[in-house]
């Protein structure tokens, strides 16, 4: 990711807490692209990392992206100390606020000047500036923070450098003759980062100066081996937490997974339990229905039950009494019905037995289907009629509960 070109907004005349607060809470097209839930979160941010690193000014500038896309954010861009052989040298370097900031790490860049090469190979920056630490690596929100960065790459930058001064150009005047003709050296050039170690002279820069390296003091094994153990920990771990966080998002996934499974099944369920609970009432329902039915039934037994005699017992057409017309003529249908079927019945026995001729046999049985087949159809219609009779009066019976008989 190539960084874009400055275009910082004039922010003077403002504190920084004033810059920040207007900054965030404009509203429109000019709006910075954060999510209202952290717009407070980086703004304090932005402030501890202002009075840890005071070098470090925040602004707001345009950001163009690897698609294209130009958007307006938060950059904290100035110089980060670093300390290397005991001085003080401070690498210009920009820190950008991407949209997705503080849930994903800031995009950091080194904003070398003309005078300043990145050293080839360099284990964290690549030759466009762009930087990549673990700690950007292992970015966790919201533990991880702007402070603790900028530490990370000083440290880091203080064991291996990522910047240097150009070599300058052999100068081609023309010998003294009155001087001695031994080749002279060309003069170290001091870095063209800015120290702040405040001594006059010379200072040894990082890289770039095989002179000063030949004159260097060894360092001690014991420190260079200690230097570099907590290196590889803090590789290490940063490493672990990278993985922990990564295999922690995967068990928080599925577990929202399981989460949405459960609510599309308890939905079901609700739906389900609502069902069986109107089931229920349609149920007991039809169940008072048929309560007060056998109420009626029992009344009416033991209301006629008394009225009947000893001697109308051998009376079988008295035994029952019809409602109404349907009933009897249902009566009287299925009792000429049952009366043709015992006849048949008798004149297959009487031609088994030789009782009756062949002839009048079927003479007689086309006549009885004849009748039974009209008894039968008289039946049908009947049962239809009384069957609509009592769909009516239950559903009168529904509309206006005050007619049930008690």
């Amino acid at each position: 990711m190539v960084p874009p070109p400055l275009m910082s907004t004039n922010s003077s005349g403002y504190s920084m807490s004033q810059f920040l607060s207007n900054a965030l809470s404009q509203r429109g097209p000019d709006a910075l692209p954060y999510a209202e839930e952290t717009k407070w979160l980086i703004r304090q941010n932005l402030l501890t990392l202002a009075e840890a690193f005071p070098s470090l000014i925040p602004k707001t500038s345009h950001f163009t992206h690897n698609d294209g896309r130009t958007v307006n954010l938060l950059q904290a861009e100035g110089t980060i100390p670093m300390f290397y052989t005991g001085v003080v040298y401070n690498i210009p370097a920009t820190l950008w606020l991407t949209e997705s900031y503080p849930r994903q790490p800031p995009s950091v860049f080194l904003t070398p000047t003309r005078t300043m090469v990145v050293k080839p190979d360099h284990p964290y920056v690549d030759r466009s500036g762009h930087v990549s630490v673990p700690y950007l690596r292992s970015w966790i929100y919201p533990s991880s923070n702007l402070v603790d960065l900028v530490k990370t790459l000083s440290q880091l930058f203080g064991q291996d450098p990522p910047l240097y001064s150009r070599q300058s150009p052999p100068s081609t005047s023309s010998p003294d003759p009155n001087r001695s003709s031994s080749v002279s050296h060309p003069v170290p050039r001091p870095p063209s980062m800015s120290s702040s170690s405040g001594a006059s002279g010379y200072t040894p820069p990082p890289y770039g100066d095989r002179f000063q390296q030949r004159h260097r003091p060894m360092e001690d094994p014991a420190e260079v081996i200690r230097r570099n153990s907590i290196n590889r920990l803090v590789e290490n771990v940063n490493g672990d937490l990278f993985e922990a966080r990564k295999k922690v998002k995967g068990e928080m996934d599925a577990l929202f997974g399981v989460q949405a499974e459960l609510k599309t099944r308890g939905e079901t369920l609700n739906c389900g339990i609502g069902e069986m609970h109107r089931e229920i009432e349609g149920l007991e329902q039809q169940l008072q229905l048929v309560m007060m039915n056998a109420d009626v039934l029992e009344s009416w037994v033991k209301e006629n039950s008394c009225k009947m005699k000893i001697s109308d017992v051998d009376k079988v057409d008295g035994m029952f009494e019809t409602h109404d017309g349907l009933s009897r003529q249902l009566l009287e249908q299925t009792s000429a019905d049952l009366a043709v079927e015992d006849t048949v019945y008798a004149l297959d026995r009487a031609l088994q037995d030789g009782a009756i001729p062949f002839d009048k046999y079927v003479k007689t049985i086309r006549t009885l289907s004849r009748e039974q087949f009209f008894c039968r159809a008289t039946i049908a219609k009947v049962n239809a009629a009384q069957l609509q009779s009592r769909v009516a009066n239950m559903a009168g019976r529904l509309r206006n509960p005050a007619s049930y008989p008690i």
